[in-house]
């Protein structure tokens, strides 16, 4: 064996190295497999868009709005206070005539997830009247202390009466037509100290002029003798919170608990209790918030 053979081939035995002699060809190059390219950034998750609430109505102080929820909500708070949710997802939300400039009504859905519904509560220019040197009302008579606490009383009772009536979801209707005399919210200023605003609607009639359901109600009061202040008093529940009050009757139709229908003769006007002349005072209240019946059911038809 040549020299440089053997030494080549004791160079292979040690390092394990292929020798290719001069002028061969090499072995095909070893093909790598390409480095796993880098996962794409997963796409920003997208908050899912709030589901749609339907309403009717007003958002202004004394309006009242019904409104449909979505599908799949189970509960509503409105002003941290809990709202009933009829069987087809209806519900009734009220502002009062005193209320803030916004409100929120937060729902909740089955899977556990709220949404906060925010409504913008338009103000109102109220009338009010400043009489600067007449002195706010004289002192009540012993009489009238004696007598008003427990009317009072009454009346709160009846208003916490839930009977079930569908009344709420109508298009209420005037429960009598004619000359407003007097306008919700209104309010005197006597000698710089202000007196209680108008807490309804008042109606110019002649005596014994029919009075009717605005709408569908179960009858909560209906005075035996009449009060201080509203004289022969008859309340209406509509359900959902909301209930209507009529003043001053100079007779009363229908008795406590009794299902009364839209438009039924309810009463009478009068000037009962204290008026100053026959008049129909209508008031609504929606859980403790005084409403604007004009808003409700619209102008007055001629």
């Amino acid at each position: 064996m040549r020299l440089d053979a053997a030494l080549g081939a004791g160079l292979l035995a040690l390092t394990g190295c292929t020798v290719v002699p001069a002028g061969a060809v090499g072995p095909a190059p070893v093909q790598t497999a390409p480095a796993p390219a880098a996962p794409a950034a997963a796409a920003p998750v997208r908050p899912a868009a709030p589901e749609a609430f339907r309403y009717e109505g007003q958002r202004i102080q004394g309006g009242m709005l019904v409104g449909t929820a979505p599908a799949g909500v189970t509960a509503l708070t409105f002003e941290s206070e809990a709202v009933a949710l009829s069987p087809d997802r209806r519900f009734l939300i009220a502002f009062d005539r005193d209320a803030g400039p916004s409100a929120r009504l937060v729902a909740r859905f089955a899977d556990g997830h709220e949404q906060v519904e925010t409504f913008a509560v338009a103000p109102r220019a109220w009338q009010i009247e400043r009489l600067p040197t007449l002195p706010k009302v004289s002192q009540p008579s012993a009489e009238f202390q004696r007598r008003r606490p427990p009317e009072l009383a009454q009346i709160v009772a009846a208003r916490k009466l839930d009977t079930g009536a569908q009344g709420w979801s109508q298009r209420f209707q005037w429960p009598a037509t004619g000359r407003i005399s007097g306008r919700f919210g209104s309010q005197r200023i006597y000698a710089g100290e202000p007196g209680s605003y108008h807490s309804g609607v008042d109606v110019a009639k002649p005596t014994g002029a029919p009075v009717k359901a605005p709408a569908d109600g179960v009858v909560i009061l209906a005075a035996a003798s009449p009060f201080t202040l509203e004289g022969n008093l008859l309340m209406l529940d509509h359900g959902m919170g909301l209930n209507s009050a009529f003043l001053h009757l100079s007779r009363i139709d229908v008795k406590p608990g009794e299902h009364v229908r839209q438009g039924q003769v309810i009463g009478a006007v009068g000037s009962t209790g204290r008026a100053t002349g026959p008049h129909l005072h209508w008031g609504m209240m929606w859980k403790g918030r005084r409403l604007d019946p004009l808003l409700i059911t619209g102008p007055m038809p001629d």
